[in-house]
């Protein structure tokens, strides 16, 4: 017996056989429209099903009916039945309108990207805020779905206490849907309070944050095990991590900073996951330096480096600072060819090791450059500011006067801010 989340929308009990479906549109180009198809292959494969053919097709513009007009899914159905194929996968998002009518002109599934990628969640997700994220995803995505369909859904006829007017399938299945919804956004508020009071107890401790992010499959979690010994599961596979891992590291010079594992990003990811996902990346957006890992032996590292900062741009942390570190020197000479040309960046071999010093130091050099020395003079009836100031800066310099001491520390934007009120105006 198959056992699924909610909403889960391809099955387990057999590998599936699909027809993958691109559209170039203008802006687009064929080696575009291939290198995404590729990429949903993977996809697919990830999700438990097998590619039987592919397809690519030219247009001015989608159809508004059947994104691929009529006549090309009449060939779509003849494909998929001379394939034997199960589901055919659309490469672009799908309206709900458009999903109906494909699945009466081919006769089987339509479904697109977005439900591949969900499908996939779907099956990764272990935490219990990972199932609620996924599950409340799975809900956004199918609830506008159920339009339309009155007719199949209506249960209003036969039985006792079926008959008079009642309320049609439809509507049920509606509001138990947007119930469930609130339910769910609720039980995740209330994580994300938790998750906040948890983010202010360390700022208390002044531990600075590092996030992790990149393409699935970049390498970040075995990066986290290599630095941290975090014994985090790592496979070959996408969208393995779904819940983040925060982990203490040690840096060059003794600062200890916190590094935090994140969701890997994709190609056209989901903006229902994004949304759903949004409080896990907080840690993101909250970071003092994002490291981000690519995969230097990937066939298209560039549009695998703009598709992460499209997603960075939609979470709000765009503006944070990032060190762009290219790994898998191990398995290509690409990836050190990739690192030469972009400034800053570093090269690095998760799995062996090499370059992670360097990265380190280099990661320790750019929070230092954060901060800086500032003044301050500080009376000596309040002690429990220089005690503070001696535990969350680097003093340099300390001269005791009569009335207070004056320190020379170096400090962080936050901590200038926190001890604003005694920095030496002009110093």
């Amino acid at each position: 017996m198959t056992t699924q989340l909610p909403g889960t929308l391809i099955t387990r009990e057999f590998r599936e056989r699909i027809v993958l479906v691109g559209v170039v549109l203008p802006g687009t180009d064929v080696e575009e429209v291939e290198a995404n198809l590729d990429e949903l292959a993977l996809l697919v494969d990830t999700a438990g099903a097998d590619v039987a053919a592919r397809t690519v097709q030219r247009r001015t513009r989608p159809d508004p009916a059947t994104f691929v007009g009529r006549g090309k899914a009449h060939e779509l159905a003849a494909i998929a039945e001379e394939v034997d194929a199960d589901t055919v996968v659309f490469d672009d998002e799908l309206s709900p309108a458009q999903q109906r009518n494909l699945e009466k002109l081919l006769g089987r599934t339509a479904i697109d990207r977005t439900a591949v990628i969900l499908d996939i969640f779907a099956q990764n997700a272990r935490s219990p805020e990972g199932k609620a994220q996924v599950e409340l995803a799975l809900l956004r995505y199918r609830l506008p779905r159920l339009r339309g369909r009155g007719h199949e859904l209506s249960q209003q006829a036969g039985g006792i206490g079926t008959r008079g007017p009642g309320e049609t399938q439809l509507e049920v299945d509606r509001r138990r849907l947007v119930r469930r919804m609130q339910r769910l956004e609720k039980d995740l508020r209330e994580v994300d309070r938790t998750r906040q009071l948890q983010r202010r107890s360390r700022s208390r401790g002044r531990l600075r944050e590092i996030a992790l992010v990149g393409y699935t499959n970049a390498g970040k979690s075995t990066l986290l095990n290599r630095l941290t010994d975090a014994g985090v599961p790592v496979e070959d596979r996408l969208f393995v991590t779904l819940d983040p891992r925060t982990r203490q590291l040690a840096l060059p010079g003794g600062e200890t900073v916190l590094v935090t594992d994140t969701v890997g990003f994709v190609r056209k990811l989901p903006h229902e996951l994004v949304e759903a996902f949004r409080s896990t990346l907080d840690s993101v957006r909250l970071a003092d330096l994002l490291v981000h890992v690519v995969d230097g032996s990937a066939s298209d590292p560039d549009g695998q480096i703009a598709a992460v900062r499209t997603v960075l741009d939609e979470i709000d942390a765009g503006d944070v600072p990032e060190l762009l570190v290219v790994n898998k020197l191990d398995r290509s000479t690409e990836a050190a060819r990739l690192a030469a040309k972009i400034e800053g960046a570093v090269c690095i071999s998760a799995v062996t090791g090499e370059g992670t010093e360097a990265m380190l130091r280099t990661i320790a050099d750019r929070l230092r450059m954060r901060d800086r020395i500032v003044e301050l003079a500080i009376p000596w009836a309040r002690g429990d500011v220089l005690a503070a100031v001696h535990r969350e800066g680097e003093v340099v310099e300390q001269e005791d006067g009569d009335d207070g001491a004056r320190v020379h520390v170096v400090l962080d934007e936050a901590g200038r801010a926190r001890f604003s009120e005694f920095v030496v105006r002009g110093a």
